[in-house]
């Protein structure tokens, strides 16, 4: 609850028609939009006369990131990553994209997912006498890639993606060719648009819409795009009638709201979830307040569809960020302090609906329904705006592991005596595919344990 179970990564990158300095303006902007994804490490590649260069910082895009950015270079090539650890140490040397010299040519790529078959990949690749740079997963493709015959970027590339199981949105350049491709089950989102200057793909469309890209379409599951010189000039189907398994979380919690992720605006999904939630209510409260900024859009709905008034008397300090991505536990703990304070004039002696998009560990939502309680607060109702949550992820997402998540040892009557709650309510998995356009089109595996692929438990250990 409010930063539990949140964030993975973000990638952004163009090609143009010709050099141009506006691919830094471009790069900035594109990763700025993408902040909410990762603030662990940020970074961007580009295309020069001597090869690709790379620009790497720890933290966010607006701080040291902006000062080391090249100011005069002019470039028609460029992908970009927002990043927070799933695989990999939280480091520097992690911190995408990474930049690779092969019998390829030079390599550049930006990963938003995770590869549940990687420790199997890797063993195997060290057998064959690759040497890793990293302990991210994603530098696997690039030695699949060095392991094959001949030179060719592009043919080797879609080789040695036939290996790959799991969850990839990626993006990945050589000197003179963008290629962006989902995996066959479409688990990570990736759109794209047009510009004067060429063609630019994101995680999310507002990352597109604020560069004033048109024309924004989603990169398929298993769909390939070879792009160069501003322009697609190829599109390849590798989904090999695979049945797509698009995170939902995504729509619940992790992109922006006024992004479309999946073909689905994400906005008007939190506003169809918060009535559904409206329409199990348990009692009429005084108030209706979210923690924000998850909880915000689904607690709209909550108060349309219920008719209760909507408050926003929980306040977010935004200079904080977002406590999931946090390494360490300690720092989540803090980070809630920090993060959220009650508006004990608005609280007193009310009732209330208290809408949050998840419930993980309970850590945050314990502290909260204490702040709640400390102000005055009369009775305090919980509602999480997605089923609950008893697997772990192994796509992409920080997840803890199945014993430290609440709602696989707990029922809801439980869970809300454990955080001090009046009540827990969840929305039910049958009511969260009723929001959804297509529901046979998504992955539901942190609420059912059916997972769509093969997971193997050496790549995830230590992961989450």
């Amino acid at each position: 609850m409010g930063g539990e179970f949140k964030d993975e990564c973000g990638v952004f990158g163009l090609s143009l028609k010709d050099r141009s300095d506006y691919m830094v303006r471009h790069m900035f902007l594109g990763l700025f939009s993408l902040q909410h994804r990762g603030q662990e490490s940020c970074g961007i590649s580009y295309e020069t006369d001597d090869g690709i260069e790379v620009v790497k910082s720890r933290g966010l895009v607006s701080g040291d990131f902006l000062e080391n950015l090249p100011k005069n270079v002019s470039s028609k090539i460029a992908v970009g990553h927002v990043r927070y650890a799933t695989c990999g140490a939280s480091n520097l040397i992690n911190a995408q994209p990474l930049i690779f010299k092969s019998n390829k040519g030079d390599v550049a790529i930006a990963h938003n997912g995770n590869l549940p078959n990687s420790e199997r990949l890797k063993r195997d690749l060290l057998l064959k006498g690759a040497i890793f740079q990293t302990t991210s997963d994603s530098e696997i493709l690039i030695h699949l890639m060095s392991m094959l015959p001949g030179s060719d970027f592009e043919t080797s590339l879609i080789d040695s993606l036939k290996t790959l199981e799991g969850a990839y949105a990626m993006l990945v350049m050589s000197n003179d060719k963008l290629i962006a491709f989902r995996d066959p089950q479409g688990f990570r989102p990736l759109s794209y648009g047009f510009i004067n200057e060429g063609v630019v793909f994101s995680s999310e469309t507002a990352a597109l819409t604020i560069i004033g890209a048109h024309d924004i379409t989603t990169v398929k599951p298993g769909e390939l795009i070879v792009c160069s010189n501003g322009a697609i000039i190829k599109k390849i189907d590798l989904s090999g009638g695979q049945k797509p398994a698009q995170c939902v979380f995504e729509l619940i919690y992790f992109a922006r709201p006024d992004s479309v992720v999946f073909d689905e605006a994400v906005y008007q999904f939190r506003l169809r979830v918060g009535r559904k939630l409206a329409q199990n209510r348990h009692k009429d409260t005084d108030l209706v307040i979210p923690v924000p900024d998850s909880g915000n859009v689904s607690a709209l709905g909550f108060s349309r569809e219920s008719g209760i008034p909507f408050d926003l008397s929980l306040m977010r300090n935004h200079y904080t960020g977002r406590t999931f991505i946090k390494p360490g536990q300690q720092l989540r703990e803090d980070s809630v302090k920090m993060k959220l304070n009650p508006v004990a004039t608005e609280i007193r002696g009310k009732t209330l609906s208290i809408i949050d998009d998840s419930l993980v560990r309970g850590t945050t939502s314990k502290k909260i329904v204490k702040m709640l309680r400390e102000a005055g607060a009369k009775e305090v109702h919980v509602y999480l705006a997605s089923p609950e949550i008893i697997g772990s992820c192994y796509y992409g997402i920080n997840t803890p592991t199945t014993d430290e998540l609440i709602s696989a040892q707990n029922k809801p009557v439980e869970i809300a005596k454990i955080i001090g709650a009046d009540s827990v309510t969840f929305l039910s998995v049958a009511d969260l595919k009723e929001c959804l356009t297509d529901s046979n089109a998504f992955c539901y595996a942190c609420f059912n344990r059916e997972y769509p692929t093969t997971i193997d438990e050496l790549s995830c250990k230590g992961c989450f």
